[in-house]
């Protein structure tokens, strides 16, 4: 799934596609790169970020949405990133086909409704707090069995309300209300929330936590570490890897492909 944040301040692509043009052109080039899914974002969620209006929201991505309609291949799914039900209903009115919400359903109580009559792809997030607040000292006594367990409840939710099983996957949000220690455990325990039998969306691009590893503080120098997850979701399980870098990250999850079906021995 390549990032396309149609926004002025996104943590690490924020203005570069903010206009229709340069949105339309990148996602294009990403699914030239190798990306299977565009997800289209018109809402920052970086630490700190300030809600964004509905209105603001629709007239960054829905002019987007419009022409990627006619650029992109039929075959290519369109994801929109956003946590309101107006928002992702005039998205799927133009075309989207996946619904991404990083609030599980907890910001819109229309949302399972409107995924569950339009029986479109639904990801629910965790994440400790708000955008604006989770990165102010977020805190767990066992942070992979609390995740798993929200994830779990809001599934089942979002299926009482309609959502088909087959239709959700859940994403134990990487940076969304995490320390480092926290992040580096839902890594280790990915095979934890493959268990759950939902598929399961990895996140972790450029994420800030492993600059604080690899020493590094400019977000867009974070390409290996990023492959690095990559390779260690698609050994966990994970059916869907949200990235920013799709040709270095396609190659990673290629040769870890190729690895896994030789261990099959199905090379």
């Amino acid at each position: 799934m390549g990032v396309l944040n149609v926004t002025p301040d996104s943590f690490s692509d924020g203005g570069l596609h903010h206009d229709l043009d340069a949105a339309v052109a990148r996602a294009r080039e990403m699914v030239d790169l190798g990306a299977d899914i565009v997800d289209i974002g018109g809402e920052s969620t970086r630490p700190g970020a300030n809600r964004v209006s509905i209105e603001e929201q629709l007239k960054r991505v829905i002019p987007v949405l419009r022409q990627l309609q006619q650029e992109l291949p039929a075959e290519i799914p369109i994801s929109i990133d956003t946590t309101s039900t107006l928002v992702a209903g005039a998205a799927l009115e133009q075309g989207a086909t996946i619904v991404n919400d990083i609030s599980a359903g907890r910001d819109d109580p229309g949302m399972f409704s409107l995924v569950a009559e339009a029986g479109t792809p639904y990801i629910i997030m965790h994440m400790q707090g708000t955008p604006r607040t989770m990165q102010d000292n977020p805190r767990y006594n066992e942070v992979v069995a609390e995740i798993k367990a929200f994830l779990v409840e809001r599934a089942l939710a979002a299926q009482a309300a309609g959502v088909l099983r087959k239709n959700l996957v859940i994403d134990p949000g990487i940076g969304f209300g995490k320390s480092k220690r926290d992040n580096l455990d839902i890594i280790l325990n990915l095979d934890s929330f493959i268990a759950t039998g939902y598929k399961v969306m990895l996140g972790a691009s450029r994420k800030r936590f492993m600059g604080s590893i690899c020493d590094i503080t400019s977000y867009s120098e974070l390409v290996g570490a990023t492959c690095a997850t990559t390779t260690i979701g698609v050994f966990a399980g994970v059916s869907i890897l949200r990235v920013h870098d799709i040709k270095e990250n396609r190659q990673a999850l290629d040769v870890a492909w190729a690895l896994l079906e030789r261990k099959r021995g199905q090379i």
